[in-house]
């Protein structure tokens, strides 16, 4: 048997049937098997929680990055915690499954293609991923009700205790850069975030207004700066391969079943990171 191997998904969304059987058939093929869960297991608490449990019962290693769906408010769902206060909640929970977080110490994969320091991120976006020709988040947001692209982020993610989305997404790259300059420098890192690290793959949105709630300008260089040997994102529901910089960008979304008839590939395949 080959060794272990560390894995990544995203974007599993087991609110649909289809994707939560796609999740109950998830298996490690090796005892030592790490998995990445690059965000958006799912809106209801207890989803994220049953999810993430699931997963941690099967594989050596879970580490969970937030997505934006994990961080909605639903009206049915019995938490109604919102903003940085059901962020710091499924935090919790995480660790009593012993899930890692971003607010945890970062592990080290030392399987093949290690040494390397796995960071899940908590960034959010900041609408600088705008159209050309719109120069402030207020224009880019206007033009994007007024073709009708809107993110529900902008109904069901409060930002609470920060004044807006953006506001808290500096804060949490601040954060998150503090967290990172103190990370070995003799290391690589493997960086997990739930939305791309760079602009590049949303230019190939269908719809382009879209991209505003896709990551931020903030970040554009620390798959360089921070020695990344791969970066993992989600979000995009368009996974794929790309390389930035000499660096390896791999989007790994499930996404949603209606989407699945444009890819070649059958949906709910881990991606092979390292190992």
């Amino acid at each position: 048997m080959e060794g272990p191997t560390l894995y990544a998904i995203s974007d599993l969304h087991i609110a649909y049937a289809e994707n939560r059987e796609i999740l109950e058939g998830i298996r490690p093929e090796h005892d030592g098997d790490w998995l990445i869960v690059a965000g958006d297991v799912g809106e209801l608490f207890a989803d994220v929680e049953w999810a993430l449990g699931l997963l941690a019962g099967r594989f050596a290693k879970v580490i969970w990055a937030p997505g934006n769906h994990e961080l909605w408010t639903p009206r049915e769902d019995p938490v109604q915690l919102r903003g940085e206060a059901r962020y710091r909640r499924l935090v919790e929970v995480c660790r009593g499954l012993g899930v890692v977080t971003p607010e945890d110490d970062y592990p080290v994969w030392t399987g093949r293609g290690g040494p390397v320091v796995v960071a899940p991120l908590f960034l959010l976006y900041d609408y600088s991923f705008r159209m050309p020709g719109l120069t402030t988040k207020e224009a880019s947001l206007a033009h994007a009700y007024e073709v009708g692209v809107v993110c529900t982020d902008e109904i069901l993610l409060h930002p609470d205790p920060y004044p807006s989305r953006d506001a808290w997404c500096r804060a949490r790259v601040a954060e998150t850069e503090r967290r990172l300059a103190e990370v070995d420098p003799g290391l690589r890192t493997v960086l997990v975030n739930h939305f791309p690290l760079v602009r590049e793959p949303t230019r190939v949105l269908r719809y382009p207004e879209f991209a505003q709630w896709c990551g931020t300008d903030l970040t554009a260089d620390w798959h360089l700066r921070h020695r990344a040997a791969v970066a993992v994102y989600g979000h995009l529901h368009i996974p794929r391969t790309t390389w930035h910089d000499g660096v390896r960008f791999e989007e790994v979304s499930v996404g949603y079943p209606r989407e699945w008839r444009w890819r070649s590939a059958p949906p709910g395949r881990l991606r092979r990171v390292l190992g």
